[in-house]
């Protein structure tokens, strides 16, 4: 990723606010999902990401910039449908500017129900993974962006993971222990 191209991505609000009106399902993910549940900012982020079905990725539109198809260390500008089709991450580009603007994932799906791109057995209804913050925000639930975080285990994963773990209920802290099942983590689960 080139951080200074994203030195002036949008915020949660300003994603929610452009996409107001859009009835697919959408939340923020990563880091910043966190945060939302958390109810505040506790760290910088160098970019914001969305989590969208992938089926209905066509929907978005954003008048006078551009997705980038992002995959194999490898970027596609201004992507056209074979670039789309074989990945599964777009950087919304200011043409303008150069700067990227949000990082949306087209995740797979079938019709309603979200799919854990990593295994397709993970299933869960939209409407069971999405949570809204008091002004409307929609972002991913904690165990699920903690599933996601665990993959690489970078320092700020595990700064996200050690912070939000106290804040979960004992329901989502079985279900992100079923996920995990053979990881580091596992061990701090019940």
């Amino acid at each position: 990723m080139t951080p200074d191209r994203w030195a002036r991505c949008w915020t949660p609000a300003e994603v929610a606010r452009r996409l107001t009106g859009v009835t697919q399902p959408w939340y923020v993910a990563g880091g910043w999902a966190l945060d939302l549940f958390r109810g505040e900012q506790t760290r910088e982020h160098h970019d914001i990401e969305i989590g969208v079905p992938a089926g209905r990725f066509a929907e978005l539109r954003f008048p006078g910039l551009v997705f980038d198809a992002v995959g194999g260390g490898q970027i596609w500008e201004a992507a056209d449908q074979p670039a789309l089709d074989a990945t599964r991450q777009t950087w919304l580009r200011d043409p303008a500017t150069g700067d990227y603007l949000v990082d949306v994932f087209r995740e797979p799906h079938d019709g309603d129900t979200w799919i854990y791109r990593r295994d397709e057995t993970v299933r869960y209804p939209y409407s069971d993974i999405i949570r809204h913050t008091a002004d409307g925000v929609p972002y991913l639930i904690p165990e699920l962006v903690l599933l996601f975080k665990a993959k690489e285990l970078r320092p700020k994963d595990q700064a996200d993971f050690d912070a939000v773990l106290p804040l979960l209920g004992a329901s989502q802290r079985r279900t992100l222990a079923g996920l995990l099942a053979a990881h580091p983590w596992r061990a701090a689960l019940p």
